[in-house]
């Protein structure tokens, strides 16, 4: 039995390799018929990518994409390529001669009709690019369109547009963000003496965030404005409870204030009890001029040599050799300047903000990161304060 069973098996194996064998002639003859199909210039593209010649291969499938009006994928393809390197112009033709294509289907017009908006884009044609993805408001690519137009409102400071589409994206825009565009209404609106619209805006980013710290900023700037010093006063201290680490922004104000209401005294007080509470190099500063003024040199050298003691920085120590200067003997006065000189060197690179999100250091501070375009990524604390806190 066992031998009979072999020798069907001897038999099925011709059997079964006459018919791979036809099967593989089938696929070969399909292979063949497409690949004949193809115009020569595919074939050629081909081949100077693997001699890496890039530019040589994208003219070939250029002509390509001329020869066969099929070959949709292949115009996304340049396209984006063309837009990766910068060359938005011949991106733009080719999004653009798609959609010109009568016979394209919807679908994919709608591809190229992003596709062209991201080109518009990435050339700072910010108008066409406008256009382009409000064109694809409620279409498949609906959510892709309000993403980009945000981002299109906040650079061309458009923000009661962008607070309009940032409520429609909650995942992409917080309330702290929805807040900050309210904050920048509000701005705009005191720079050009209308209290009344920028308290109302003030008033709507409070909503949107309890605990926006310049919302106070603003409306203290606001009350200052109307010459209602005392209750500025109040809404610069209301950060402490909101975040008290951006005291140092309005501990300049505070002073300056202080000092209208003839009230000196009392500001120094509340400013050295925020330096004591909350140490930070710039409210240092203010504080540090404060006390010089109204105690002379002295004082304002204890001050700093207490600080630097307590939370020791380089910073700090340039500070002190400053603080030191006019107090040590002439013949010593020349070393003193020199070490100052040699720490200035190495403080300036320190004596900058820089972004949480992407690290991007700048000297003034922001409330919108001009690299990463993210809102209030910026600690309000120098860079050697930050690497401390790491």
């Amino acid at each position: 039995m066992n031998d009979l069973f072999e020798y069907w098996q001897l038999l099925l194996i011709p059997v079964f390799f006459a018919l791979g064998w036809a099967a593989a002639r089938v696929d070969m003859r399909q292979v063949v018929h497409e690949s004949r199909a193809l115009p020569r210039s595919y074939f050629q593209g081909l081949n100077f990518l693997l001699n890496e010649e890039p530019d040589k291969a994208i003219d070939s499938f250029l002509e390509v994409a001329k020869v066969d009006s099929q070959t949709v994928e292949l115009h996304f393809a340049l396209g984006n390529l063309f837009r990766r390197r910068g060359e938005t112009e011949r991106a733009i033709r080719m999004h653009q001669n798609l959609i010109d294509r009568e016979d394209l289907d919807e679908k994919v017009r709608l591809h190229a009709l992003s596709e062209l908006a991201q080109d518009y884009l990435k050339a700072g044609l910010l108008d066409r690019a406008e256009e382009m993805f409000n064109k694809l408001l409620a279409t498949s690519f609906d959510a892709e369109a309000k993403r980009n137009l945000l981002e299109i409102y906040q650079v061309e400071k458009e923000w009661l547009k962008a607070v309009e589409i940032a409520r429609e994206l909650p995942e992409i825009a917080s309330q702290r963000d929805v807040a900050e565009y309210y904050c920048e209404l509000a701005a705009n609106e005191i720079m050009r003496s209308r209290p009344d619209s920028a308290r109302e805006y003030l008033e709507q980013a409070m909503q949107q965030n309890r605990k926006c710290v310049r919302a106070s900023l603003l409306q203290g700037d606001l009350l200052l404005q109307e010459g209602k010093l005392l209750d500025a006063i109040e809404a610069w201290q209301r950060i402490e409870q909101q975040d008290p680490a951006y005291l140092a922004l309005v501990a300049q104000r505070l002073l300056e204030t202080y000092r209208k209401l003839e009230r000196r005294d009392e500001g120094a007080a509340l400013l050295r009890a925020y330096l004591e509470r909350y140490p930070s190099l710039d409210l240092l500063d203010v504080v540090y001029q404060l006390i010089l003024e109204g105690e002379g040199t002295e004082s304002a050298y204890r001050l700093v040599r207490d600080e630097l003691q307590r939370n020791p920085t380089l910073l700090g120590l340039e500070k002190l050799m400053s603080a030191r200067l006019p107090l040590v003997e002439p013949e010593v006065r020349v070393d003193v300047e020199l070490a100052k000189t040699i720490i200035q060197g190495y403080t300036k690179r320190l004596s900058r903000y820089r972004c949480d999100n992407c690290g991007f250091k700048a000297r003034q501070f922001y409330w919108r990161c001009p690299a990463c375009g993210g809102w209030e990524t910026y600690p309000p604390r120098r860079s050697e304060e930050f690497d401390q806190t790491l």
